[in-house]
């Protein structure tokens, strides 16, 4: 089965337009486009320092893993959500293989439970968010982070 590596394979813009659309919280929401845009920016790094890290697949991440949220607190199936809507939008907006895909269900689905993974790129999606964590008055600690590169971006 062909791998999807190219964002040129993703509409990025095309995919992020679709989130924005699910979104219902707001643009300025602490959930929101802002958020997504620095937990691209934190994977895009993490991926560039982890080994067989699929960067399509943490961009992905990055503008979907929130967009399906109903509250600014606890939303424990916001995760589920997100990851049944991109089944929905699967070979449409979304191009991945079911490698890719799997990937990327799982780390929008758990990446609020506090799991670490050894997998390279669920391990970089949901440092990436972590890393975001301030913005919330939490600060991001070793113990869940999963990458080498996520330990050495904070303090503690």
């Amino acid at each position: 089965m062909m791998k999807y590596s190219s964002t040129r394979a993703n509409n990025l813009d095309a995919v992020r337009d679709w989130a924005l659309r699910q979104f219902t919280l707001g643009r300025t929401s602490i959930h929101g486009p802002e958020h997504w845009e620095k937990v691209q920016r934190n994977g895009l790094i993490l991926a560039e320092k982890t080994l067989n890290a699929d960067r399509i697949v943490v961009q992905l991440f990055a503008i979907l893993h929130d967009c399906c949220r109903i509250n600014e607190g606890y939303d424990p199936s916001h995760g589920l959500r997100v990851a049944e809507a991109a089944a929905e939008i699967r070979n449409e907006l979304i191009l991945l293989d079911d490698d890719q895909f799997n990937l990327l269900v799982t780390a929008c689905r758990d990446h609020t439970d506090g799991y670490t993974t050894s997998n390279p790129t669920i391990a970089c999606c949901w440092d990436a968010d972590r890393l975001d964590l301030p913005r919330v008055g939490i600060s991001p600690r070793r113990r869940f982070l999963s990458t080498a590169a996520a330990k050495t971006m904070i303090q503690k």
